[in-house]
């Protein structure tokens, strides 16, 4: 079994950033009054170690080792970045704090409120062939009925989680065991469930409920070759990456989808240009595009709520863009696009509207909504692998990096 174990392997990310405790956050999400682990230029490259909560939370035993083992996984499969972090204990109250985990924050220089922060997905890569998708008491979609209680199981006592550990096949497609020897097998598409920036409040932030910052989106379309692109709401952004997934399901019905450690290669790219600031005020919230779409959200705690901001979000952006009249909008929504449930499982449930491409082109107002930093929008841009180069001051220095070109060396 392969494992990407931090300090090792290549990448083409210009500076590295592995997933130590001195660099991450555990169920708190970074604000206002954080200290970036680390400084960049717009435009540069960086490497992120994330880390999976599945499998190190307290209710799971809080040892990655003893509980990948009872699934036949050994210790040397174990991450050490995993297991250093859940030696130090989790988060126990799941009301002041969530379960992720997220790497950062990474200061953007010169980074104002209202600017757009684009983070561009160059590429993923898979830390183990393993992960875990959980059900917990009082959450998923259908809190109460599942997971269900075992026979005897006393009324009004928290129903254990039920926690399946699931793996990836040698020729890249995810298998669940179902317990008498079949197993259910299905395509992986890697993407990171938290990409966000610091909100403007100097009050914890607790990292379920996504937001106008973004945060824990689970927009499952965010794989290599995409762009987000994120409202700066503080000085330098301050943006973080974490709750990674080797696959999800619109809704994330369960609670948690395919979760599993990512390394992340990101291109962090600063816009405050009038045009910029102006569509990211008048949507309110992320957007992103992929190589088929444009993308906006909805996010509210009422699901239908959700839909009508997404919607909205939809008729600002083809205004802004295309310069189409609302009703003119509201009708092509209405014939032609689709309105997916991100997730419905994280407080704060979340809408995306998926404008196709093919059919705005000839109508965007000028150039593309954000011009690309390279290659083709929507396509992964080439980032050839080589030797990791780490920060030159520890975390925490908040010390520039500026980008550095890879080598193109095996890895």
């Amino acid at each position: 079994m392969s494992v990407l174990q931090p300090y090792e392997g290549r990448t083409g990310g210009a500076v590295y950033l592995a997933a130590e405790p001195a660099a991450t956050l555990w169920g708190l999400l970074p604000n206002a009054a954080s200290r970036p682990v680390l400084t960049v230029d717009s435009g540069s490259v960086v490497c992120v170690d994330t880390l999976s909560h599945e499998g190190i939370l307290p209710d799971q035993g809080g040892d990655p080792a003893a509980f990948f083992a009872a699934a036949g996984i050994g210790p040397g499969a174990v991450l050490r970045d995993a297991a250093e972090l859940a030696s130090l204990g989790g988060p126990s109250d799941a009301r002041a704090r969530g379960p992720h985990v997220v790497t950062g924050p990474i200061a953007v220089s010169g980074a104002r409120p209202g600017d757009v922060l684009e983070v561009e997905v160059l590429k993923l890569r898979r830390r183990t062939g393993y992960g875990v998708i959980s059900n917990r008491h009082g959450r998923g979609a259908l809190p109460g009925e599942y997971p269900a209680a075992p026979p005897g199981h006393p009324d009004g006592v928290p129903v254990p989680t039920v926690s399946l550990v699931a793996h990836v096949d040698e020729d890249g497609r995810g298998r669940l065991p179902v317990g008498d020897g079949r197993d259910i097998r299905f395509p992986l598409a890697p993407f990171l469930g938290i990409m966000g920036v610091a909100p403007a409040t100097d009050e914890p932030v607790h990292s379920v409920p996504p937001g106008a910052h973004g945060g824990n989106l689970d927009i499952r379309v965010l794989t290599a070759g995409t762009r987000l692109f994120l409202p700066v709401q503080v000085p330098e952004a301050l943006f973080y990456a974490g709750d990674p997934h080797f696959s999800q399901g619109d809704g994330e019905v369960a609670l948690t989808a395919f979760e599993a450690p990512l390394r992340a290669t990101v291109r962090l790219t600063l816009h405050s240009d009038p045009a910029a600031r102006r569509l990211a005020a008048r949507l309110g919230g992320p957007y992103a595009e992929t190589a088929g779409h444009l993308l906006v959200t909805g996010l509210d705690p009422d699901l239908d709520e959700a839909v009508r901001k997404a919607t909205r979000a939809a008729l600002a952006y083809l205004a802004e863009r295309c310069a189409l009249p609302p009703h003119v909008a509201l009708a092509y929504l209405s014939a032609a696009v689709d309105l997916r449930i991100s997730q419905v499982v994280d407080r704060v449930k979340g809408v995306h509207v998926m404008l196709p491409r093919e059919d705005l082109a000839p109508l965007l107002a000028g150039p593309a909504p954000v011009a690309a930093a390279a290659g083709v929008p929507g396509q992964a841009v080439s980032c050839p692998d080589a030797p990791l180069r780490m920060p030159a001051a520890a975390p925490g220095t908040g010390t520039t990096h500026p980008a550095v070109p890879g080598d193109g060396g095996p890895a």
